[in-house]
C-alpha cells in the first residue's frame, strides 16, 4: 500500500464508507461495524486468573563456591533448583474449579492462582489430560466468585469474532480480539488434535486462558501459537469447548479420562495404496491391523478394510476416525461403513475403553524427529497392496509410507513405496525394528544397512547420519 493510499483509506473510514474495487460506494451499516467488547471484558475478566507454578529440581553441585569461604556446601551436595512457569486459567463454577493447560501445571511442585484483585490462592491439581493439554485445578471458593459459561464451539464459523483474555507475559487481565480463522486444525501436537485457529493475539502466558464468543461464552482453551520469535504473529490455537468440556467434566467426576477404543491400527491412504486397492480417491482410514479380541475383531473388521463413515459422519482420514472413536463413551453402540475389495458394507460394534498408556490409533511410526532422525514414516505392509508392490503373500518387512525431505533416508535414496526387508542383517516385521537398529547404528557410529524390496527388485542401501 502506498503512503498516500493509507491516508485515503483513513479518510474513507472516517466518512463511514467502504470503497470497493469496482468503484462503487456501499454504506457501512450498524450490523457490519465491529461490536464493542467492553461489556464482555468487564463481565469476564474477574473469572480469568493467572496461574503460577514452581517446580523444585535437584541439581548436583560439581564444585565448591570458592567466592564464599564460609559456604558449608561440600562437593556433590544436592542443591535444589527452582523452575517457575506462568500461564492463565478460568473459573468454571462457584465451587472453585479452574481450567488451564496441562503443560502449564505438569510436574509442578506448587500451583497458585492470582485473581484480578491481586489476591493469590493455593491451588490443588484435580486431574490433567496430556493428550488434550487440559488440566483442572481447585481453590477454596471465594465470596461471589465470578464464573464462566461454556459455549458451543461447533456453532462458531470462520470469520466470527473471538475474544481472548489472559496473562500474556504476566500482564493479567489482557483482552485481545480477532476472528475465528479456521476449525479442526491438526498441528501434529497429539493424536486428538482438533484445534480452533484464531488471529486474536495470543502470547506466552496466555496458555490455558479462555477464548470467548460475542455472547461471552467459552468456546475454546488457548493452548498454542505458531511463532519463531515467541511473540504473536496472528496464528493461535485453542482446544474447542466440545472437547475441553468433556475432559473437564470427567476429570472433576473421576480424576481420569475414559476414551473410546475399537482395537485397530490405522494408516493414511497414499495415492499408490489407493491405486493398489482400486479406490477412486484417498479418502478414508485404512485398517493396517486388528488387535486380537478387540471390538473391531469381534465385529468382523479385517486388515485392508477402508473405513469411510462412522455413524453418520464421513471419514476422510485416519485422524478423523481416531477422533470419532475416542470421543465416544465406552459401551456406546456405533455403525461403521467400510470398503472391502470394492464392496461396501456396514458393521455394528460396541466401543471399548482405551488405555492411553498404549495408544494404538496409528500404524505410522516415525523414527524420532530429533537431530539424529532417520526421516522415515513406516507402517506394516498393506495386504491389499502386495501385488502392486511386487510382493509375495508370505513376504515380510515394513512399508515406507513417507520420506522426509533433507533427511538421511532421503539423502541415501530411500523412496516412498519401498519395503524394508532387513536392517543390519536382521529381519524386520514392524516399524520399531527399524528404529531399534537405527539407534544401535548411531550408538556404534556406523551406517545403517537396509535391504530394500523396490517393486520386486532387491537392493542394499546404507544410511549414514547427516
Amino acid at each position: 500500500m502506498l503512503p498516500d493510499s493509507r491516508n485515503q483509506l483513513s479518510a474513507g473510514l472516517v466518512a463511514g464508507i467502504l470503497m470497493l474495487s469496482a468503484g462503487s460506494v456501499v454504506p457501512v451499516t450498524a450490523k457490519e461495524a465491529p461490536n464493542d467488547f467492553t461489556a464482555i471484558a468487564r463481565q469476564k475478566i474477574p473469572a480469568v486468573v493467572a496461574v503460577t507454578t514452581r517446580q523444585f529440581i535437584e541439581d548436583q553441585t560439581t564444585s565448591r563456591n570458592f567466592f564464599s569461604p564460609f559456604d558449608s556446601r561440600e562437593l556433590g551436595e544436592v542443591q535444589p533448583q527452582v523452575r517457575e512457569a506462568l500461564g492463565s486459567g478460568f473459573v468454571i463454577n462457584a465451587d472453585g474449579y479452574i481450567v488451564t493447560n496441562n503443560h502449564v501445571v505438569a510436574d509442578a511442585s506448587e500451583i497458585h492462582v492470582v485473581f484480578t484483585d491481586k489476591e493469590t490462592s493455593c491451588a490443588r491439581l484435580v486431574g490433567r489430560d496430556p493428550a488434550t493439554d487440559i488440566a483442572v485445578l481447585k481453590v477454596d471458593p471465594r465470596p461471589d466468585m465470578t464464573a464462566t459459561v461454556w459455549g458451543d464451539s461447533d456453532a462458531v464459523q470462520p470469520g466470527a469474532w473471538t475474544i481472548a483474555i489472559g496473562s500474556p507475559f504476566g500482564l493479567g487481565g489482557t483482552v485481545t480480539v480477532g476472528v475465528l480463522s479456521a476449525r479442526s486444525r491438526d498441528i501434529q501436537a497429539g493424536p486428538y488434535d482438533d484445534f480452533l485457529q484464531t488471529d486474536a493475539s495470543i502470547n506466552q502466558g496466555n496458555s490455558g486462558g479462555p477464548l470467548f464468543n460475542t455472547r461471552g461464552e467459552v468456546i475454546g482453551v488457548n493452548t498454542a501459537i505458531v511463532s519463531q520469535s515467541g511473540g504473536s504473529i496472528g496464528i493461535g490455537f485453542a482446544v474447542p469447548s466440545r472437547t475441553a468440556r468433556t475432559v473437564v467434566d470427567q476429570l472433576i467426576r473421576t480424576g481420569r479420562i475414559e476414551r473410546g477404543f475399537i482395537g485397530v491400527r490405522l494408516q493414511e491412504i497414499t495415492p499408490v495404496i489407493a491405486e493398489a486397492l482400486g479406490m477412486p480417491g484417498s479418502k478414508g482410514a485404512l485398517i493396517a491391523s486388528v488387535d486380537p479380541g478387540s471390538p473391531a475383531e469381534q465385529a468382523g473388521i479385517r486388515s485392508g478394510d477402508v473405513i469411510t463413515r462412522f455413524n453418520d459422519k464421513d471419514i476422510r482420514s485416519a485422524h478423523d476416525l481416531t477422533l470419532a472413536v475416542t470421543n465416544q463413551k465406552p459401551g456406546t453402540k456405533v455403525t461403521l461403513t467400510s470398503n472391502r475389495g470394492g464392496s461396501t458394507q456396514e458393521v455394528a460394534l460396541t466401543i471399548g475403553q482405551r488405555n492411553d498408556d498404549e495408544i494404538r490409533t496409528s500404524a505410522v511410526a516415525p523414527v524420532p524427529e530429533s537431530g539424529d532422525r532417520l526421516g522415515l514414516s513406516l507402517s506394516p505392509i498393506p495386504e491389499e497392496a502386495r501385488p502392486q508392490l511386487g510382493l509375495q503373500p508370505d513376504s515380510t518387512g515394513v512399508f515406507v509410507q513417507e520420506v522426509a525431505p533433507d533427511s538421511p533416508a532421503a539423502d541415501n535414496g530411500l523412496q516412498q513405496g519401498d519395503v524394508i526387508v532387513s536392517a543390519n542383517d536382521q529381519n524386520v516385521t514392524q516399524p520399531s525394528d527399524v528404529e531399534e537398529q537405527w539407534t544401535k547404528s548411531r550408538q556404534q557410529n556406523r551406517p545403517l544397512l537396509l535391504r530394500i524390496n523396490r517393486q520386486g527388485q532387491f537392493l542394499f542401501v546404507a544410511v549414514a547420519r547427516s
